[in-house]
């Protein structure tokens, strides 16, 4: 018998914030289902006039990849160099660099600029904004997201087991919800279940899996 122990589960890189092992645990995984299901909803687009989607905490490629197949326009931004150099090197990727369809900027949440789109996705990313700092960010995310345009993506519930890490942001049911007022939600998936795993590996999953379209007139009752 093998004496080499088990490898740790992916999302034990990704709170450390080892994102090379992260990147390397990954490789290979297909689009999120939320960035998914948020294409799907625009259905086709015009390849003469793409709209833009934005695709914050990018990491590899993975999702930018699907937004780049459905024929739109992407600028990605991810917190790591690694995360970037292996976009970079993703075909798809690659050769939309070159037509200009693609653009990447390495930054963190902090003071970073968001430009006006249609789709914005987040997938896993915005639990790592730290808390001081995420409602600059989701005021960025709600205003560049145009009327009629989508956001797809992940926030971390206040039973999740990291909740409990100073530089994470983790928001009740409630909270989540208020974020979206101006929305109507197309998808909303509460995660809350263990992991799979009974050793020091296991973690208390808290999710909200997110797709919602931005309301193009105010929703009655509220105030603009």
């Amino acid at each position: 018998m093998s004496n080499t122990p088990p490898t740790p589960p992916v999302h034990e890189a990704a709170k450390r914030r080892d994102w090379p092992a992260y990147f390397d645990r990954m490789e290979g995984k297909p689009a999120r289902d939320t960035v998914l299901k948020a294409l799907k909803s625009f259905g086709e687009i015009d390849p003469s006039n793409p709209p833009l989607a934005i695709d914050l905490g990018c990491g590899a490629g993975r999702d930018a990849a699907a937004m780049l197949a459905a024929g739109w326009k992407v600028w990605a931004q991810d917190g790591s160099a690694d995360g970037i150099s292996r976009a970079k090197e993703r075909p798809e990727i690659k050769s939309a660099l070159q037509t200009g369809r693609i653009e990447i900027a390495q930054s963190n949440f902090q003071g970073l600029q968001i430009p006006k789109a249609t789709l914005v996705n987040a997938s896993f990313s915005l639990p790592f904004c730290p808390p001081d700092h995420f409602s600059a960010l989701w005021q960025q995310i709600d205003a560049a997201i145009e009327p009629g345009g989508r956001f797809s993506g992940q926030i971390f519930g206040d039973r999740d087991d990291w909740a409990i890490i100073d530089d994470r942001t983790h928001l009740t049911r409630g909270e989540t919800l208020k974020l979206f007022d101006q929305y109507i939600l197309e998808s909303f998936t509460e995660e809350d279940r263990p992991s799979k795993h009974t050793d020091e590996h296991h973690k208390h999953w808290h999710v909200f899996h997110i797709v919602a379209q931005k309301r193009t007139a105010p929703k009655r009752g509220s105030v603009s």
